[in-house]
C-alpha cells in the first residue's frame, strides 16, 4: 500500500450518507485497485499488463437515460428538451438514499481527484465507487492531486457510482433501471444499473459544459488540442470517423488532450488527466501511441482475447464495436504537462463529407465558424451492400450536442466572441470524398489532409488566393503546398458538373433544414452565414 493510499473501515463518508458500508478504500493507488479487481473476480490482466473488465449489460452510454434535477437553478437555464431530460427533486432525494441503502454492508473505493487542469477552474471532485475498477478508471481519467493536496482536499462535487443498483421506474422516476442524473444544487451526480465508465467522464463533461459558459465565460468544447514547439496552440473538432484523434496526434506537436478542452482569457486547458480512445482495429502501425498506452494502469473495457492467450484481439467485436481503452494522458510520449495552451492561433473544424462537395479545406469567416459550429456536420456512408450508396447525414449541434446543458447559440456566440477578440483562424476539413460522393468519387488522401493542416499551422495558406465556392460560400486556397491544385476545388473534381451543382444543392438544403431547430435563437450573423438555397416547405 503507498502512502496515499487509506484502506480501512473506519475512514469515514458519513457526511454523503454512507455510514453503513462495509468499509471505504480511499485513494488507494493503480496496483491496489487492479488487486481488488482481479481477487474479486471482476477483471483480469491481458499480456501488457493492462486490466482487461467487462462492463455489463452497457457497453456505452445511454443519453435517454441522462437527466438533470428541475429546480429553482435549472428551470430557465437548461436547454430542456430529447438531450437534456427533467428530474423531479424530491424523487432524486429519496433514489439517493435508496442508494446508499444498496451500499450498505458493502465496500466502496473512494479517489479525490479534480477537473480542469487551468488552477483558475480547478473543480474538485470526490468519486465514490462500487467497484474497484470504476475507480481505476476515475484515477486515469480525472487529474490526480497531489499527496500533499489529497491531505487537504475538500470536495466540491461527488459521484456516487452503483453499477448494481437497479432503479424501479414506477418508484423512482427514472426510464429503466438505469441513470445518470445531475443535481447542479447538491452537486452530486448519481449513476446506477450501468457499469459503462464513460457515464462517470461524460457526467462530469456535461457539467463543466454548464458552469464554465454560464457562470464563469469560458468556453467549453468537445475538441482535441495540440501545441506546436513556438507554442501556438491548435484545436481539432470532429465527431466519429472523422480523423479527430488521427490528425491531432502529430509527433512535432505537444497533446494538450484528446476530448475535452476549456478556452478562457488566459488560454486552453484540459478538462482531463487521461485518454479515453476507442481500440476496434488498434495497432501498432496505425495508432502507435494509443498502442503503447495499453500497458499496466490502463483500463480496457469489453475486449475479446486470441483463444486460449492473454493477449486482446482488437480486432473482435463480437461484444461491442465500442471496446475502449482509458489511460492516464502521460501514457503518451508527447503529453505536455500541465495540459494547458496558450490562445489558439488555429481552429480545425473536421468533417467526413461523404457528398464530396465541400473543399478539402476553407477558411471560415467568424460568422461561418459559429454557423458550422451549431451545425455540427459530417455523414457516414450507408453500408457497403450492392447499389447502396446513399450518404448518411449526421449533425451534431458543436460538435457534441448530447452533452450540452446550454442551447448551442450559447457555445457559438462565446466561441464568435473568442475568435473576433484574438484573430484565430478556423478552417473546415473534409476528409471525405473528392470527384464524386461515395460510390463515384474517392476518399481524400490522409497525406493531403495531413499537408494542408501543416501549411495552415505554418501560415502558408495566408497570402495564397483564395476563391468561392457556390451555394456554401467557402472560401478555399487555389494552392497549398504538396496538394495538387486540382482537387482544391470540389467543383473541378467533378466530371459532372450539373452532378455536382444538384448534390451540393442537397446538402445545402439539409444545412439550412437541419438549423431551423436553432434559427430562432441565433443572431443575425450566424443566420448570414447559412448556405444559399432556395429550401422547400
Amino acid at each position: 500500500m503507498n502512502e496515499f493510499g487509506i484502506k480501512a473501515k473506519n475512514a469515514s463518508i458519513a457526511s454523503l450518507g454512507l455510514s453503513n458500508v462495509q468499509a471505504a478504500y480511499w485513494n488507494l493507488n493503480v496496483a491496489e485497485l487492479v488487486e481488488d479487481t482481479i481477487v474479486r473476480g471482476e477483471g483480469v490482466l491481458t499480456d501488457t499488463g493492462a486490466l482487461a473488465v467487462d462492463t455489463g449489460e452497457f457497453m456505452g452510454r445511454s443519453p435517454k437515460d441522462k437527466f438533470i434535477v428541475l429546480d429553482e437553478k435549472t428551470k430557465d437555464s437548461i436547454w430542456w428538451g430529447d438531450v437534456n431530460y427533467k428530474f423531479d427533486a424530491a424523487k432524486f432525494d429519496v433514489l439517493y438514499n435508496r442508494v446508499c441503502a444498496y451500499l450498505t454492508g458493502k465496500d466502496v473505493y473512494v479517489r479525490d481527484s479534480y477537473a480542469c487542469a487551468d488552477p483558475a477552474y480547478r473543480l474538485n471532485i470526490r468519486v465514490v465507487t462500487e467497484y474497484p475498477w470504476s475507480n481505476l478508471f476515475a484515477n486515469n481519467l480525472f487529474l490526480r492531486p497531489t499527496h500533499e493536496e489529497i491531505m487537504n482536499f475538500e470536495a466540491e462535487w461527488t459521484i456516487v457510482c452503483a453499477p448494481g443498483f437497479r432503479a424501479t421506474p414506477e418508484i423512482d422516476g427514472t426510464r429503466q433501471h438505469n441513470f445518470t442524473i445531475l443535481n447542479m444544487t447538491k452537486k452530486i451526480i448519481l449513476i446506477g444499473g450501468s457499469g459503462y465508465t464513460g457515464e462517470i467522464k461524460k457526467g462530469i463533461f456535461s457539467l463543466l459544459n454548464y458552469i464554465l459558459p454560464h457562470e464563469k465565460g469560458v468556453l467549453s468544447m468537445h475538441c482535441s488540442a495540440n501545441i506546436g514547439k513556438d507554442g501556438d496552440t491548435a484545436i481539432f473538432f470532429g465527431l466519429s470517423g472523422t480523423g479527430k484523434t488521427t490528425l491531432s496526434a502529430d509527433p512535432n506537436r505537444g497533446l494538450i488532450g484528446d476530448d475535452e478542452h476549456g478556452w478562457s482569457e488566459n488560454g486552453i486547458f484540459n478538462f482531463e488527466g487521461g485518454c479515453y480512445a476507442k481500440c476496434v482495429d488498434l495497432t501498432k502501425e496505425k495508432e502507435p501511441q494509443i498502442f503503447g498506452a495499453v500497458k499496466f494502469g490502463a483500463l480496457l473495457e469489453n475486449i475479446e482475447f486470441f483463444e486460449n492467450t492473454a493477449t486482446v484481439d482488437f480486432s473482435n467485436i463480437s461484444k461491442t464495436e465500442n471496446t475502449r481503452v482509458g489511460y492516464p494522458i502521460n501514457f503518451i510520449d508527447n503529453a505536455v504537462e500541465p495540459s494547458v495552451g496558450n490562445i489558439p492561433k488555429n481552429i480545425f473544424f473536421l468533417t467526413c463529407d461523404a457528398y464530396g462537395v465541400l473543399p478539402p479545406i476553407s477558411k471560415l469567416t467568424p460568422g461561418q465558424a459559429m454557423y458550422h459550429f451549431i451545425s455540427g456536420y459530417t455523414a457516414k456512408v450507408a453500408g457497403t451492400e450492392v447499389g447502396v450508396t446513399e450518404p448518411q447525414l449526421t449533425f451534431s449541434a458543436c460538435f457534441g450536442k448530447v452533452f450540452l446543458p446550454l442551447h448551442p447559440t450559447k457555445y457559438a456566440e462565446l466561441l464568435g466572441k473568442k475568435l473576433k477578440e484574438n484573430k484565430v483562424n478556423v478552417w473546415l476539413v473534409n476528409t471525405g470524398w473528392s470527384g464524386g460522393s461515395y460510390g463515384v468519387g474517392s476518399r481524400m488522401k490522409l497525406s493531403y489532409t495531413r499537408a494542408m493542416i501543416t501549411a495552415a499551422l505554418t501560415g502558408k495558406l495566408d497570402k495564397v488566393e483564395y476563391k468561392t465556392t457556390p451555394f456554401f460560400g467557402l472560401n478555399f486556397p487555389v494552392e497549398c503546398p504538396e496538394v495538387p491544385n486540382d482537387i482544391l476545388n470540389p467543383r473541378n473534381t467533378w466530371k459532372d458538373k450539373d452532378a455536382f451543382d444538384t448534390t451540393a444543392v442537397k446538402l445545402a438544403s439539409s444545412f439550412v433544414n437541419n438549423f431551423e431547430q436553432y434559427a430562432s435563437a441565433a443572431n443575425e450573423e450566424i443566420m448570414a452565414s447559412a448556405p444559399k438555397v432556395a429550401v422547400n416547405a
